[in-house]
């Protein structure tokens, strides 16, 4: 008799947890490979661009190295701070760096 799905022991099939995909591992050391053989050439057409268009293609690129910043959101309930609270928060925001 086949097991059934969610018998509680484990995977059905396919790679074992932790395993790498072949095809992505080969890709993406062609891709270093390519870049780093390229670089000089890459350096130069990136000078060849007028300056707006080099500071875009730097802007793109820099995602794949510097991970966005998530945005952050505060949420305060300032009917439920005391006045000491509240005072402490005005001096937080309005002191001077």
């Amino acid at each position: 008799m086949a097991r059934q799905k969610n018998d509680g022991r484990g995977r059905l099939g396919g790679r074992a947890a932790g395993t790498p995909n072949k095809v992505s591992g080969t890709l993406k050391e062609w891709l270093t490979s390519l870049i780093d053989k390229n670089r000089d050439q890459m350096e130069k057409d990136l000078q060849d661009l007028e300056p707006k268009e080099r500071l875009q293609m730097i802007e793109k690129l820099m995602q794949y190295v510097i991970p966005k910043q998530a945005a952050q959101q505060v949420k305060l309930d300032f009917e439920s701070m005391t006045d000491e609270q509240l005072q402490q928060l005005v001096n937080d925001i309005t002191k001077e760096v």
